[in-house]
């Protein structure tokens, strides 16, 4: 039941590529989160009632569709998304098939996560700007933005956070990275070895996405 460092090393090469197979799935399935869940997110916020561009047919709209999304379990959403991966990527196997899976539970998780930082800001500042004649552009680029800098950063890092436990998930249906190995490996093989590096992979991964975000988040806070 102990650890075989000899073993542990003759798997160094596997454990590597798997390591960089979860950063390349976390962090293209983060920048499309960023990309279409920002947007998202301040639709659901700008068109909320009582807000510059109130609009209930968008807000219910996005918000059924986030719900939707969010409500399916990852691993059944990883299954039923199976087609659509195999049409986008032409395979469903491999980290960039899994990435499409990861997207699509990441994007309504940080739209949601968006509106969150968004609404902590003090309505006032708003009032003030529309006051002061600016665009509705103008308020989302130079105050909602800005005032919710350092709470969509920690969304970021939540975000971030949680796609390393849906990228090992994806493991479970040969999408490569930690998961994967320690499945194929740990799991089926009772390779305790495997499955201690790749849980102390995950931790320390984690750990370190939580400093290092908690650290910009502080810089970016001027309140």
């Amino acid at each position: 039941m102990g650890i075989d460092f000899n073993h542990l090393m003759e798997l160094l090469p596997d454990i590597n590529t798997a390591f960089i197979q979860t950063i390349y799935m976390i962090t293209i399935s983060l920048i499309i989160a960023v990309v279409i869940g920002l947007p998202i997110g301040i639709a659901l916020y700008v068109t909320d009632k009582g807000l510059f561009m109130e609009n209930r047919a968008v807000k219910n709209i996005l918000g059924f569709v986030v719900n939707l999304v969010r409500s399916i379990p990852f691993i059944i959403l990883l299954v039923a998304l199976i087609p659509l991966t195999n049409f986008l990527v032409g395979t469903t196997i491999g980290p960039t098939a899994a990435s499409v899976s990861l997207s699509v539970a990441a994007v309504p998780f940080f739209a949601r996560i968006v509106e969150t930082a968004l609404r902590e800001i003090d309505k006032g500042v708003i009032e003030a700007a529309i006051a002061a004649g600016a665009t509705p552009w103008m308020i989302i680029k130079d105050v909602l933005l800005l005032e919710s800098r350092s709470g969509i950063i920690s969304g970021i890092t939540l975000t971030l956070i949680s796609l390393v436990g849906f990228s090992a998930m994806a493991g479970t249906v040969g999408g490569g990275g930690i998961g994967d190995l320690a499945i194929r490996f740990g799991y089926y093989r009772y390779d305790n070895t495997i499955m201690f590096a790749t849980v102390l992979i995950l931790i320390i991964l984690v750990q370190a996405i939580q400093i290092i975000g908690d650290l910009v988040a502080k810089i970016v806070d001027k309140r």
